[in-house]
């Protein structure tokens, strides 16, 4: 006989406990076709979901990595819901991810996001990563544009994702291979959040975003002189994420490290603006 004991457990939350909501500025992507392996969630002997993190990591096949695409997190979302009927509830997972750019780069992502079944990473206020897509049904991605109205008009390319899965959003603890090298999520959960280090992350997805808007300029104009521009303002992104994170995590008092941070940003700032004054043959 099967144990089909009850599985629910007291949920408590502690008064005054903050929960910030949103999703971080940068998300990971891949086609399903890249994936060798899936991590697992646990279960029991009934095939019954027992938690909501997965274990181990996603398995990638030969040469493949994660794609990123950088966010309006103010204008992006993660929502879940319930849908079917006992015994096949299962949850809806929709992704609303935001892109500023409309030029050539972004106006291509709907050329291999529309048709492809993906599954998507995003990380979330605490640090924490959630899973949108599963390896038991198709994702569906869609694309739309909208290039502005008026002179105070703004301009997005939006990522929409809808996946079942059997629980919201699933948490991931693996590691993420991107084409800039693996994030160990497991070693940055054991960095304690603080405001220093939360100070510094919204830093960066600031300039992550200015980085973004120049580099499409640059993309619209074409040529050699557009691509090493190009390069210099990415180099100068990863500059500036490790000096924030150094800073972060150095042994002086907050509002120091909050000058130093406002003032790399200010240089970085100056320096797109510099970048995008340079004359194009």
């Amino acid at each position: 006989m099967p144990n089909c004991s009850s599985l629910q457990k007291s949920l408590a939350w502690c008064q005054g406990t903050p929960e910030f909501p949103g999703i971080k500025r940068r998300l990971y992507y891949i086609s399903k076709a890249n994936i060798a392996k899936w991590p697992t969630l646990p279960t029991d002997a009934a095939g019954r979901p027992t938690g909501a993190v997965y274990q181990g990591s996603f398995v990638l096949v030969a040469d493949a990595n994660w794609k990123y695409i950088d966010i309006l997190s103010e204008k992006s979302q993660l929502t879940s819901e319930a849908q079917g009927e006992v015994p096949s509830q299962t949850q809806l997972n929709k992704l609303t991810a935001v892109h500023p750019a409309v030029g050539p780069d972004a106006t291509a992502a709907s050329a291999y996001l529309n048709n492809s079944d993906n599954v998507f990473i995003i990380e979330d206020m605490k640090g924490k990563y959630r899973v949108v897509g599963s390896d038991m049904w198709n994702t569906k991605t869609t694309v739309s544009q909208d290039l502005g109205q008026g002179a105070t008009g703004t301009t997005s390319t939006t990522i929409n994702v809808e996946a079942t899965d059997v629980v919201p959003a699933p948490f991931y603890e693996g590691s993420i291979v991107t084409e800039d090298g693996t994030i160990d999520v497991t070693a940055l959960e054991k960095i304690p959040v603080n405001r220093e280090i939360t100070y510094a992350s919204e830093a960066i997805g600031d300039i992550v975003v200015s980085c973004a808007s120049v580099c499409n300029e640059f993309a619209k104009k074409g040529g050699a002189a557009a691509r090493e521009l190009i390069n210099l303002a990415l180099g100068r992104t990863e500059v500036f994420k490790a000096d924030c994170l150094t800073i972060a995590t150095s042994d002086t008092s907050y509002s120091v490290k909050k000058e130093c941070i406002d003032r790399i940003k200010f240089d970085t700032e100056e320096y797109f603006k510099s970048l995008s004054q340079q004359k194009f043959d």
